[in-house]
C-alpha cells in the first residue's frame, strides 16, 4: 500500500483525537487511532513526528500551565511510549533493511526524559540504520563499554534538562576519546545548539528529522581525544566556583531555609510537607546555579528563574517568593564573583517579569500540592 503524508487539517484532526485519547487515559483508543491511520496509508515517520510528538509537546505545555496534573502528565506520557513501542512492530514491511551503518542512541546519565531519543531511534530505524537504543539514564562508563563491544558510526546523545549538561560533557568527551563522533540533541543543549557546541559535540540537531539528515550526511570521526578533560573546553572551571557551589548545596539549602521566615514571613505557616517541597525547590535553584557556573552562562540561570516564575504563577504561588531565595544565596556567595554575577542577572530578569504585573512577594494560601520547580513533580 502506498503511504501518504496527510494535509495539515488531517494532521490536526489526528492530533486532536490522540490528545483526547491520551488525556482520557484511553490507551486502546489511542492505539486504534494510529493503527487505523497506518492501515489507511499514513507513513510511520509522520505518525511519530507529526502526530505523537506534537501531542506530547502539548502535554508538557499543559502541565506547565497547571491544566494537567503530574499524574495526568505521567499517564499521557506512558501511553505515548507504549504506542511508539507497538508501532515499532506494527508494520515491519515499512522498515528499511539496515544498510546505512550503526548508530547508538542514548540519554545521558540521570536524564529520564526518554521520548525524544526514542523518536529518533525509530526514525533512524525506519530510514535504514542499525540502531542500538540504550534508553534513559545511561551512565557514561556503560555507554563506552557498549561502544567497545559493538562499535558505532555515531552516538546520538539526548538530554532535555540543562542540569544534565556536566554529565553530557563527560559522555561527549568519553565517546570522542574512543573515536566515535557525537551528535547532541534535546532541549538541554539550547534552542540553537549553543551548549552542544560549547561542550565540543561534533554535531547538533534540533529535531529527529534534522538529526537523521545530519547523520546521513556523515559526521567526521573526531581526532583521538585521549587525556582531554572538561576544563580544556571550559577554562573558567579553573576558578573552582562550580565545584565549591555544588559541594555546598546542602549547606546553602539549610541556610536559605533558616533565613526564609525572616525574609518571607508567610513561610512561617508552612506545613511540614510544604517545607519539604520548599527545600527541594531551593535545592533545585542551587543545582541550576551550579550548571550555569559550569557553562558560565548568565541566560541559563536567568531563564530558569523566569520560567520558574511562570510555573509558580500558574499555580497561584507568587513569583516574588523567589526573591528572598536569591537574596540569601547572594549573601552566602558574596565572595564568589561569577555566582554573584549570575544571581544579579537572575534578579534583574525576575524583577522585569514581576514589574509589569505588579506582583508582590506574598505567599499563596495553598502550597500543599503545588508543583513548583522540580520537573518530575
Amino acid at each position: 500500500m502506498n503511504t501518504y503524508t496527510p494535509a495539515a487539517p488531517r494532521l490536526s484532526g489526528l492530533q486532536a483525537e490522540l490528545w483526547a485519547a491520551v488525556t482520557g487515559r484511553n490507551e486502546r483508543a489511542a492505539a486504534d487511532l494510529l493503527f487505523t491511520a497506518l492501515d489507511d496509508g499514513l507513513d510511520a515517520e509522520t505518525a511519530l513526528l507529526d502526530v505523537i510528538a506534537p501531542v506530547q509537546a502539548r502535554v508538557g505545555a499543559e502541565w506547565a500551565a497547571n491544566r494537567l496534573s503530574v499524574a495526568q502528565e505521567h499517564a499521557a506520557s506512558a501511553i505515548a511510549e507504549r504506542i511508539i513501542a507497538a508501532l515499532a512492530h506494527r508494520r515491519p514491511d515499512a522498515r528499511a533493511t539496515p544498510s546505512l551503518g550503526r548508530v547508538t542512541v542514548a540519554c545521558v546519565d540521570q536524564e529520564w526524559h526518554v521520548l525524544p531519543a526514542r523518536l529518533l531511534a525509530e526514525v533512524l530505524t525506519l530510514r535504514g540504520w542499525q540502531v542500538d537504543f540504550l534508553g534513559a539514564q545511561v551512565p557514561t562508563p556503560h555507554l563506552i563499554a557498549h561502544l567497545h563491544t559493538y562499535g558505532a558510526d555515531v552516538v546520538a546523545l539526548s538530554s532535555s534538562i540543562p542540569t544534565r549538561l556536566p554529565a553530557a560533557h563527560a559522555a561527549i568527551t568519553a565517546c570522542q576519546a574512543v573515536g566515535v563522533p557525537v551528535l547532541a540533541g534535546g532541549a538541554a543543549f539550547g534552542a540553537a545548539g549553543q551548549h552542544a557546541r560549547r561542550l565540543g559535540a561534533d554535531a547538533w540537531a534540533p529535531d529527529a528529522r534534522s538529526a537523521a539528515r545530519r547523520i546521513a550526511d556523515g559526521i567526521a570521526v573526531p581526532a583521538m581525544a585521549v587525556g582531554r578533560q572538561q576544563i580544556d573546553d571550559l577554562p573558567h572551571l579553573g576558578d573552582q566556583e562550580y565545584t565549591l557551589v555544588v559541594r555546598s548545596r546542602p549547606q546553602l539549602v539549610r541556610e536559605v531555609l533558616a533565613q526564609l521566615e525572616s525574609r518571607f514571613p508567610e513561610s512561617a505557616s508552612y506545613t511540614e510537607q510544604q517545607r519539604e517541597h520548599t527545600a527541594q525547590d531551593i535545592s533545585h535553584i542551587v543545582e541550576y546555579l551550579g550548571v550555569a557556573l559550569y557553562m558560565d552562562d548568565d541566560d541559563l540561570f536567568a531563564g530558569f528563574l523566569t520560567w520558574t516564575g511562570g510555573i509558580l504563577g500558574a499555580r497561584g504561588v507568587p513569583a516574588g517568593s523567589l526573591l528572598p531565595v536569591l537574596d540569601v544565596l547572594g549573601a552566602e556567595l558574596k565572595d564568589f564573583p561569577r555566582s554573584t554575577r549570575l544571581l544579579g542577572q537572575a534578579r534583574t530578569a525576575l524583577d522585569a517579569l514581576l514589574a509589569p504585573a505588579g506582583h508582590t512577594t506574598g505567599a499563596s494560601d495553598d502550597r500543599s500540592d503545588q508543583s513548583t520547580l522540580l520537573p518530575d513533580r
